[in-house]
């Protein structure tokens, strides 16, 4: 049933016009803005289909559009990950993608849309944004709006975390990006811990192959270790068979193999590894997020011939018996010099949860500045 609010009409998107207007409210609400970093279209459209995203086999999503004189003002989609829920002993309904005009009356009916739709499902709390997996976008930004996006993070107006908080919504958690300047030199105490490790721990460290990643198990490993590290991480959810599947077969291939180090102890087994690459901002930003008719183009120039001036560091995993031994030394020693070579300036992490406090000091020689503050918000559901 679609719901009606202070004509503001919620819409269950089911046909391919509405997923449309879903994904064109975000081109409206952007449209101009210099920090927004577009989604690609058929990602979009994709993550809502169970031949194209492996994730709903235990998951459940609806997206909604909100129209106002029949014009798209808004959108939203719920998710009700099952596994998350027992993994966490929980009953949220996740809210994901949430975009809106600078109008209260639109954010709440967006809210109460997904709310009433997990009451419908048994859930109690709402929370977000959040994907289905540790690897979709999460967080709302409340900090730094004039600081342009990346490709794996949410971007936003001001206005929006003020409304949902004017909703009753309050934080559960943060999370921050790391940005540093690349050194012309791996800092003395990187370049010693890493020798360390590697003489008294017997630690190496290894590249492999596309041919290696895609079709020689490494990349299948790279995400067994990820589910391994990241199982005590607010929200993960580990990741399954055709999940691991996917990701490897749909984005190994576009990262170059010099920028994925992996770490290896004396019995072969990995212990650690951190997957790193271009920046596509510049790429995704002239493309508008529509692969065709040239969207290919910007994105194979950033990718092979034109790199950009920054490097995105998207995710590092170290096996728990492991931490605290020094192989995030290990990846530093080794990319520093890499990232010079390709002409990076500076780098970026994806988010990082503000109270990981190792994660978070490791990178004090390097003198970071933390940045983008983004916010979960939670609530429990009442309907009146």
């Amino acid at each position: 049933m679609d719901l009606l609010r202070n004509e503001v009409n919620i819409v269950h998107v089911k046909t391919k016009q509405e997923m449309k207007d879903f994904i064109q409210v975000a081109e409206d609400i952007y449209n101009n803005c210099p920090q927004y970093v577009p989604d690609w279209k058929q990602d979009i459209v994709d993550f809502f289909n169970p031949a194209k995203n492996p994730g709903l086999d235990f998951s459940e999503v609806q997206a909604f559009v909100a129209y106002r004189d029949e014009v798209p003002v808004g959108r939203i989609a719920g998710i009700v990950n099952h596994r998350a829920n027992e993994r966490w002993e929980s009953k949220n309904v996740r809210f994901s993608m949430i975009e809106f005009i600078d109008d209260p009356i639109v954010a709440e009916a967006l809210i109460k849309a997904v709310e009433e739709w997990g009451m419908e499902k048994g859930m109690d709390t709402i929370q977000g944004p959040m994907g289905i997996s540790d690897f979709d976008k999460e967080g709302m930004l409340v900090e730094d709006f004039d600081m342009t996006g990346s490709m794996n993070t949410y971007y936003n107006p001001p206005y929006y975390p003020q409304y949902l908080e004017q909703l009753g919504f309050e934080k559960e958690t943060d999370w921050l990006q790391i940005r540093i300047d690349i050194p012309k030199e791996v800092p003395a105490k990187y370049a010693r811990v890493s020798q360390y490790v590697k003489e008294q721990i017997g630690l190496k460290v290894v590249k492999k192959s596309p041919n290696d990643l895609i079709k020689g198990g490494y990349g299948r490993e790279v995400f067994r270790l990820l589910n391994e590290a990241y199982k005590p991480i607010f929200g993960y959810s580990k990741l399954s068979g055709k999940q691991v599947d996917e990701f490897v077969n749909k984005y190994i291939k576009l990262i170059d193999p010099q920028m994925i180090p992996i770490v290896l102890n004396d019995k072969d087994e990995m212990v650690g590894v951190a997957v790193t690459m271009g920046s596509l901002t510049n790429a995704l930003q002239k493309s508008k997020g529509k692969l065709w008719p040239f969207g290919w183009w910007h994105m194979l120039k950033s990718l092979k011939w034109q790199k950009e001036d920054h490097a995105e560091m998207l995710l590092i995993a170290v096996r728990p018996d492991y931490q605290g031994l020094g192989v995030n030394a290990l990846f530093f020693d080794d990319l520093i010099p890499i990232y010079n070579q390709y002409g990076y300036t500076w780098a970026e992490t994806g988010p990082q949860l503000e109270n990981n406090l190792k994660e978070l000091t490791q990178w004090k020689p390097l003198k970071p500045d933390f940045v983008k503050r983004r916010r979960c918000y939670t609530k429990k559901i009442k309907i009146s």
